[in-house]
């Protein structure tokens, strides 16, 4: 099966599919649709027809699209459901990943948007000796990293705490999430010179099952840092 190669490119989701909100599944469906607005993942589209009237107020109406509320109840998610009347998406609604409580794919919980089926990531144990340099002080050496390889992005070095100057480390408020790894905390480089190089590494406390062995390492942006394999400083990701 061909990975899409245009935008929107719509398929046939083969899973059960489920939306709840204010303690209803709003949809409950198997009849979902693979939808790909950009190359990077999918959205959920669905049937006008697989969507309950009963939970949707009309917020806005143009000739290429309806605009609804998602209610429930007292609960009411604004702007949260958009029907298309043109184009390749007509006859379809979408609604919004983060405005409902919880998507299942059949019994499981999915989060921050659905799997695309033709990406892989793969986590490698290596042996190669990276260096992680942050404005000329080494902040990581290591030689038991741990490679991931993600479709379509660059690879990401993930190095054990043991071999990271911790002391340098200032771990930070902000948290961000992946579908294929989980919920990620940040620190900031401090050097004892002042400089403060903001979130700039990332780790996972606890990690999804395809990714359990990065649990508990941490990956430098690499974009922001000099990085050595094997004593060659490599190009930061975007740079030639």
């Amino acid at each position: 099966m061909a990975a899409p190669s245009s935008q929107p490119r719509i398929e046939n989701s083969v899973k059960r599919v489920r939306v709840l909100f204010g303690g209803k599944y709003v949809i409950d469906t198997i009849r979902a649709k693979l939808v790909w607005l950009k190359p990077n993942y999918p959205y959920y589209f669905f049937d006008a027809a697989d969507v309950p009237e009963e939970f949707l107020h009309q917020a806005s109406k143009s000739v290429e699209l309806d605009t609804y509320d998602l209610v429930v109840g007292t609960r009411k998610a604004e702007l949260a459901v958009t029907k298309y009347l043109q184009g390749d998406l007509a006859g379809l609604v979408q609604i919004a990943f983060g405005a409902v409580d919880a998507w299942f794919e059949e019994d499981e919980e999915i989060f921050v948007h659905p799997k695309d089926p033709y990406k892989r990531v793969d986590v490698l144990q290596s042996s190669r000796h990276v260096r992680v340099v942050v404005n000329g002080v080494e902040v990581a050496n290591t030689t038991k990293p741990r490679l991931l390889f993600e479709t379509g992005l660059p690879v990401r070095t993930y190095i054990p705490k043991t071999d990271v100057r911790m002391d340098l480390l200032k771990p930070t408020d902000l948290t961000t999430a992946c579908p294929y790894k989980g919920v990620a905390n940040y620190y900031s480089v401090q050097l004892s010179t002042g400089e403060t190089f903001d979130n700039i590494i990332w780790w996972y406390r606890v990690s999804l099952p395809e990714c359990g062995d990065i649990k508990g390492y941490v990956a430098f942006y690499d974009e922001k840092v000099d990085t050595y394999f094997d004593g060659v400083l490599q190009a930061r990701p975007g740079q030639k």
